[in-house]
Formats: structure tokens, C-alpha cells, sequence
């Protein structure tokens, strides 16, 4: 792991207060377009056809291709909550990696570093799926 000690848990903390918060704020707004939006984002990673661990698999994937590192963090998080394992993330992750390219690199690095913070007892306690 990386960074001085608590720095970890103060990252994981951080980011899962202003991703709560700041979704608070922007549903606090009566845009039905932005509702609409969040409701059918949370109802998309719900258990279907597919499983609620594969779906988020899925999410975690496609945000290391479109390299959006709050979206990574996140679908980290849930995938962890979802019970997937260090070699079905490594596995997911070579996905990413092999999708997107060399590009990927720095966000595949990001994404083990918060999946090592969850993995040492920092748990992000997302609230449920709400998007990144």
C-alpha cells in the first residue's frame, strides 16, 4: 500500500462522504430528467437476468475502459460488497486492461490501491447503488 498510515481510510471516508452528499444535494432538485436518470441507473444493477456480482463486474469493467476513476472506486466497492474475490477482480481488471488498452494503466493502479484499502478493513459502507 501507498501513502502514509490513515491517509487510506481518510481516501475510502472521503470519497464515500461527498459521493453521498453531493447526490443528496443534486436529487434534492426537483429535475425530473436527474431522477429519472439515477432511478433508472440504480434499477439497472439490480438482480435480473444477470446477478447483482456480474452486473457490477460488468460497470467495473466499463469504467476502467472509459476511465472514470470515481465510477472505478465505486463499482470497486460494490463488487467487494457483492462478494467478488481478488482473482475475479484480477480477472475483471485484465478485461479492462485488454478492452482499453495501455491507457488503462493508471486507473487499473487506482483501482487495486482502493481494492487494497477496502481489503485492509477500510470498508467505504456505500449506501445502495446510486452511481459514482
Amino acid at each position: 500500500m501507498s501513502g502514509a498510515p490513515g491517509r487510506e481510510e481518510d481516501r475510502v471516508r472521503a470519497f464515500t462522504e461527498f459521493r453521498q452528499r453531493m447526490n443528496q444535494r443534486i436529487l434534492a432538485e426537483p429535475n425530473q430528467v436527474v431522477r429519472r436518470f439515477f432511478a433508472l441507473d440504480t434499477q439497472t444493477y439490480q438482480p435480473g437476468a444477470l446477478d447483482v456480482k456480474t452486473k457490477e463486474l460488468l460497470g467495473l469493467v466499463a469504467s476502467l475502459v472509459l476511465r472514470c476513476d470515481d465510477c472505478i472506486s465505486y463499482h470497486v466497492a460494490q463488487c467487494k460488497e457483492a462478494g467478488v474475490d481478488r482473482d475475479e477482480f484480477f480477472e475483471a481488471f485484465s478485461v479492462g486492461l485488454v478492452v482499453g488498452g495501455s491507457i488503462v494503466i493508471p486507473h487499473l493502479r487506482r483501482a487495486v490501491d482502493f481494492l487494497d484499502q477496502l481489503e485492509a478493513g477500510e470498508s467505504a459502507g456505500m449506501a445502495p447503488h446510486d452511481h459514482g
